[in-house]
């Protein structure tokens, strides 16, 4: 028996971005770019692990609206198009460099990756990877969790109680129709915990949630074992809470396995660095230099000179931190069995696209992991957050404290002069909702379609995305178009329903315009005083 447990939980999450009126579009690039250098590496290594029979556990939560891309025709076809010019400027990249040996090699490793990628995409998973997270579940290997619908961020938008269920039981439904179960694991987003919202989760089916370190370290009571064993809330509700040591390893750009040196550089692209003729027609069509994808160079050091990127030093590199992190999870874990009575788990999370994307070597890390935690050592032990439950151990009740993850541990991030002006739209329009749908309880036609519309707008305003770009400065004027748009939309919306005079066409083009959740049915914004949790989840989930 393993002395303790380690929990690897990746989080995988866009914002919904889906722009038909344009040709090109720069968000949607943010959807490519997570395919092709985190998502694909991915399942590759996860097939490989399968293939070779390692006995691996991954969590991973699919946040809906990635679900939501991932699956929609109009996109995969976009993407298709988006590998094949990537191939074509890889094709040129190893005629440009057959003179230039420190990177010709990544030239040609380069249009190996886009091809095999594009072959990966195209033909093994016909452009659906959602069958791949599927076949891993099914596998036993990866347990498929859900976050919130749209990414809300519930301790700001809970005003009203139904915007949280709403925002649940959506997630709920559209997970279970596409991965054949339902998820016993919830993804707070941004780990934005507010006491008391466990209770919608619990009605809505979800076993246990994640939290930050301190929800967990300033519980009431304060759990005896700290962040190494889940609590019980009183909904009898499981928390796991972040291991802050692990998490440090990985995550910290200055003290962390990314920041090595001899890791690929994600700021030097040749769509910067190359001659603006050349790279045009890759680049943004108004003459925007953006990434391509296509990096020569090495982190180097805290300097601008940039040494050539060697892949076979960074393979080393890999395997030696790899090693490093089970070591240090082998120690921990030796350390901890001393003082806590149930096994101890160590909990690791990280958003998946640090893994390929910002932190190109971070897939073959992942690889190396599971195959040395397979056979290197047997005092910790891979496991995900259900199989833990499984083992029946007594659990402390105790009540989280409100927290997130975000920066000084609460809501500034998503709270602040930057972004406040958006909650009081926020909370009027989900007043507005929840009205209507007290007073169209069984709305059909074009009515129907009209309110099922107008909850979509609202689930997409409520993204935490818009108040995080806003916060961070860049693509402002994006996040702020697409709140305004939304709750634009939903009011007239609003007014139209009110006044009867409805326009379907204009409904119809909205819906076309952002396809997400085609199951979507108003009711679920019915205010509690009319019916209770557990009567609108047996009615509305349909599962």
């Amino acid at each position: 028996m393993p002395k303790g447990y380690l929990c690897l939980v990746l989080h995988a999450h866009l914002p919904y971005v889906r722009h038909p009126e344009y040709e090109y579009s720069l968000e949607e690039k943010w959807l490519y770019e997570a395919i092709t250098e985190t998502y694909l590496p991915l399942i590759k290594v996860f097939d490989k692990l399968i293939e070779d029979q390692i006995d691996f556990r991954i969590t991973l939560s699919l946040s809906p609206t990635l679900v939501g891309m991932l699956s929609d025709d109009f996109l995969q076809e976009r993407y298709v198009r988006h590998l094949e010019k990537l191939m074509e400027l890889a094709e040129k990249e190893v005629q440009r460099t057959r003179d230039k040996p420190s990177f010709h090699h990544l030239a040609k490793m380069y249009q190996d990756q886009f091809s095999e990628s594009y072959y990966l995409f195209k033909e093994r998973y016909n452009k659906n990877l959602l069958q791949a997270f599927r076949k891993f579940q099914d596998a036993g290997k990866v347990e498929l969790i859900t976050c919130a619908a749209t990414h809300g961020y519930f301790p700001l938008i809970g005003l009203q109680r139904e915007s949280l269920y709403a925002q649940v039981v959506t997630a709920v439904d559209q997970h279970t129709k596409i991965f054949g179960k339902a998820p016993k694991g919830f993804w707070l987003p941004e780990c934005a915990y507010n006491p008391g919202d466990e209770e919608i989760l619990r009605d809505s089916g979800i076993k246990y949630f994640f939290t930050d370190s301190h929800g967990a370290a300033y519980a009431t009571p304060k759990p005896k074992y700290g962040v190494y064993t889940p609590i019980l809330t009183p909904s009898d509700t499981a928390v796991f809470a972040r291991d802050p040591e692990s998490t440090k390893q990985v995550w910290s750009r200055t003290e962390g396995y990314p920041g090595d040196y001899y890791y690929r550089d994600f700021y030097r692209d040749i769509g910067y660095d190359l001659d603006f003729d050349y790279v045009k027609p890759y680049i943004h069509p108004d003459g925007i230099r953006i990434h391509t994808g296509i990096k020569y160079y090495r982190i180097t050091g805290n300097t601008d000179h940039k040494e050539p990127y060697s892949p076979d030093i960074a393979r080393e590199k890999t395997a030696e931190h790899a090693g490093n992190f089970m070591f240090n999870r082998e120690k921990q874990v030796e350390w901890l069995s001393s003082l806590v009575d149930p096994p101890p788990i160590i909990v690791a999370p990280y958003d998946a696209e640090l893994f390929g994307h910002w932190w190109y070597e971070g897939p073959r890390w992942l690889d190396y992991l599971m195959r040395k935690m397979a056979y290197d050592q047997d005092t910790v032990k891979n496991i995900t957050p259900s199989e833990y439950l499984e083992l029946n151990q007594t659990l402390q009740i105790s009540t989280p404290s409100a927290s997130s993850w975000g920066n000084k541990g609460y809501h500034e991030v998503w709270l602040n002069r930057t972004n406040d002006w958006t909650y009081s739209h926020l909370h009027k329009a989900g007043a507005r909702m929840v009205e209507l749908a007290d007073r169209f309880p069984n709305a059909e036609g074009n009515l129907k379609q009209a309110l099922n519309q107008a909850a979509r707008e609202l689930l997409l305003a409520q993204s935490s995305d818009w108040q995080f770009i806003m916060n961070a400065g860049t693509m402002t004027q994006y996040a702020v178009n697409r709140f305004k748009d939304h709750i634009s939309r939903f009011t007239k919306l609003y007014d139209d329903i009110s006044e009867n005079r409805i326009d379907p066409d204009w409904v119809n083009r909205l819906y076309a315009a952002d396809n997400i959740f085609p199951c979507l049915d108003y009711r679920i914004f019915r205010s509690f005083e009319n019916t209770t949790l557990v009567e609108k989840t047996a009615e509305l989930l349909r599962v």
